[in-house]
């Protein structure tokens, strides 16, 4: 793909002269996810031939893929209970209804985070109050103190946005100090820990997503997970269990169930026994998934090192990532050369995306843009910071070779839109 060699940590894009010289189109599809394994496609076909799709049997007991996931995924998680759902965003509105969100209510989120974290706080009709964030991308502390004191509200779902994760230890003692209930958005987090301990154990709940271009594909579904009886009872009940609950396998006891009897609204978001059967043996591929986004997200962060105008983010030692996007900030330049600098490597096919787009595209957007929150809701100093922002996804299946080139390009943009802004 390029000339130069894919253990080089510096490219070059100077040419003989000192002229800048142009690299090559990148060429390789960033969104395309490892293939589904052939056992879960086996399995897949097996069960389209008996119709069964349905996780529940209405009249006999079954022992389907999705109970048999919800058991493994909290036995990966350490946790007690695992709901399997139909969407990361479903998972997070049905964590809120679980964990006692009613109509008005406030909820904390912080500020960087995607479109469907404050649309499942209005989905369960309660109020987002944004929280600012820290300049390496996770939420900013002193900021949740004054939010929650000012809101009154007792809810965080705290979004481990891009796979960052904020100090854990701190966020568990002002939640507890503050008596707020900590629902976990581990979306971009599966096979994280924070000093050794899975994110999605810190809380009341934790929700994770099994959508295409996330660590498990299954094209889309979700799944809670607890250790609060009432709340994984709650939530199987939502979640449209109808009275089959007892076919969950990753439940509460049965008694845990009576008193909600008639008093839980069935939302109908359940996980199918399709999607399940296509995650189940994906979660053995987990840990050479993480190890090889890894590689590459250490690769690009090194080829980054000392580029002019470009800040990398600070993480902590406690913190063991899963790097599957790369995000990084411009600094020193104007709106203008920002967007010259996407313009260019958009010309030469890198799919990178800038959180500064004066309108929401695609999968990116920020928090000025969901004016559906109100003018109230502004939270200046994430503006700033997401404005000079960008982000890269970083599959399993990127190469080292994928790497150099795209840092080849960004340093060229930068260099062109320097030069003349």
């Amino acid at each position: 793909m390029s000339a130069l060699s894919p253990t080089d940590p510096h490219p070059s894009t100077e040419g003989p002269s000192g002229q800048a010289g142009e690299p090559v189109r990148f060429d390789v599809d960033l969104t395309r996810p490892d293939p589904i394994p052939e056992s879960a496609i086996v399995r897949a076909t097996a069960l389209m031939r008996t119709g069964r799709l349905f996780r529940y049997g209405e009249f006999t007991d079954v022992d389907d893929d999705a109970a048999q996931l919800e058991v493994r995924f909290a036995e990966l998680l350490d946790r007690r209970y695992a709901v399997g759902v139909s969407s990361g965003g479903g998972a997070l509105f049905l964590a809120l209804r679980a964990c006692g969100v009613r109509p008005g209510d406030r909820v904390l989120l912080n500020g960087y985070t995607l479109a469907p974290v404050p649309g499942a706080i209005d989905h369960a009709a309660a109020q987002p109050v944004l929280v600012e964030i820290t300049e390496d991308l996770t939420i900013d502390l002193e900021d949740l103190r004054r939010k929650a004191e000012s809101s009154g509200a007792r809810t965080l779902v705290l979004s481990h946005m891009r796979g960052h994760v904020a100090d854990m230890d701190a966020v568990v003692r002002l939640c507890d100090e503050l008596g707020i209930d900590l629902i976990e958005d581990c979306a971009h987090t599966l096979g994280a820990r924070w000093s050794g301990r899975h994110t999605g154990t810190f809380g009341r709940a934790a929700c994770f997503s099994a959508q295409t271009f996330k660590h498990l594909n299954s094209g889309e579904g979700g799944l809670v997970v607890t250790d609060d009886d009432e709340v994984a009872a709650r939530t199987i009940l939502h979640s449209g269990s109808y009275m089959l609950y007892a076919q969950h396998r990753a439940r509460p006891p049965l008694e845990a169930f009576e008193p909600l009897r008639g008093q839980v609204a069935n939302y109908s978001m359940r996980m199918t026994a399709l999607a399940a059967a296509l995650i189940l043996p994906q979660l053995d591929l987990l840990p050479d998934r993480v190890e090889r986004m890894n590689r590459s997200y250490r690769r690009l962060e090194a080829l980054l090192q000392g580029v002019p105008h470009v800040r990398l983010v600070q993480r902590p030692e406690q913190e063991d990532y899963v790097g599957s996007s790369f995000q990084f900030s411009l600094t020193g330049l104007t709106r203008e050369q920002i967007s010259s600098v996407m313009q260019t490597v958009e010309r030469y096919g890198l799919p990178l995306k800038w959180y500064g787009e004066p309108l929401m595209r695609g999968f990116t957007s920020r928090p000025a843009q969901w004016e559906y929150l109100g003018a109230d809701q502004a939270v200046p100093r994430t503006d700033a910071l997401l404005a000079r922002l960008c982000d890269l996804r970083v599959p399993p299946s990127m190469e080292p070779a994928d790497c150099v080139l795209a840092v080849e390009i960004i340093r060229f943009a930068i260099q062109q839109a320097t030069r003349t802004g």
